[in-house]
C-alpha cells in the first residue's frame, strides 16, 4: 500500500518554489528566447503525470519554472549531491530515484503524491541521452498510470541540448521550447507475467512515440517510425 500521505512543504511550495520560477524564468529569458505552445492543455488544480524528452541537465529547471503551476519533480539521487545542482534540488524539494533499482517505496511515495492531487514531472527515458535522439522508455511511467488510473501529458523539450550554456553565454541564443501536448489515458495493463510486463513496456513506449511527435525529426531518435503526430499534423 502506498505511503499514507505526501505533502510538499509550506516553505517550498509558498517561498522557494515560487523564487526559483521568477529568477529562473528571467534568466531562461535572458540567454534564450522562449517559445511555449499548448498551455491550454494542462487541466489545472488536478493530477496528471508530464513525461518529457530528458537530453540534459536542463529540461527539469526549464520546465519546472514555466509549466502552468507547480509540478513534483521525479530525479536521480546523485542530482542532490551535485554542487550547483544540489542547491535547485534541495530548493525546489523532489522524489530523488536510485537509477535502475527497483524501489518499492519509491513507487509507493509517487502514488502518495499523485493521489494527494499534486502534478509529477517524469522523464520515462530514465537518464540523459545527451544527445537530442530519445532513448527506450523504462516501464515506470506506464506502472504510475495505470496504478494511478490519471491521465499523462506529453512535453516536447527543444534546445535543452548538452552544449546550451556554452552557447548561451557566447551570444547566440539558441532557442528554447515546451511543446505540451494533450492528455491522454494509457490503455489497460493485461495479462500476467511476461505478458503483463509487455504491456506495460507498450504503453511506456506509447507515451514516448506521442512526445517524439511534438518533436523535430532529429529528436526523436528511436522513435522516429513510430511517432504519433498531433491531430493538427497528423495525415
Amino acid at each position: 500500500m502506498p505511503v499514507t500521505e505526501y505533502r510538499a512543504a509550506w516553505w517550498r511550495r509558498w517561498l522557494a518554489r515560487p523564487f526559483l520560477r521568477v529568477a529562473l524564468r528571467a534568466v531562461f529569458h535572458i540567454l534564450a528566447p522562449v517559445k511555449i505552445t499548448g498551455k491550454r492543455n494542462v487541466p489545472l488544480g488536478r493530477p496528471y503525470i508530464v513525461a518529457i524528452n530528458h537530453v540534459s541537465l536542463y529540461e527539469a529547471p526549464f520546465i519546472g519554472v514555466f509549466w502552468p503551476e507547480q509540478l513534483e519533480v521525479m530525479g536521480a539521487v546523485d542530482v542532490w549531491s551535485r554542487p550547483g545542482q544540489n542547491i535547485l534540488a534541495r530548493l525546489w524539494g523532489g522524489i530523488p530515484v536510485h537509477r535502475g533499482d527497483y524501489d518499492r517505496a519509491l513507487f509507493d511515495k509517487v502514488l502518495a503524491a499523485l493521489a494527494a492531487g499534486y502534478p509529477l514531472l517524469i522523464a520515462p527515458e530514465g537518464g540523459r541521452s545527451h544527445v537530442p535522439g530519445m532513448q527506450a522508455a523504462k516501464p515506470g511511467i506506464a506502472y504510475l498510470a495505470e496504478q494511478s488510473g490519471l491521465p499523462v501529458i506529453p512535453a516536447g523539450i527543444v534546445g535543452t541540448t548538452d552544449d546550451f550554456w556554452q552557447k548561451a553565454t557566447k551570444g547566440k541564443r539558441p532557442q528554447l521550447e515546451m511543446r505540451i501536448g494533450k492528455p491522454f489515458h494509457l490503455p489497460p495493463v493485461e495479462g500476467k507475467g511476461a505478458a503483463r510486463r509487455e504491456s506495460r513496456q507498450y504503453n511506456a513506449d506509447l507515451v514516448m512515440r506521442t512526445i517524439a511527435g511534438l518533436l523535430p525529426e532529429d529528436y526523436r531518435g528511436v522513435y522516429s517510425d513510430g511517432a504519433i503526430l498531433p491531430d493538427s499534423e497528423a495525415h
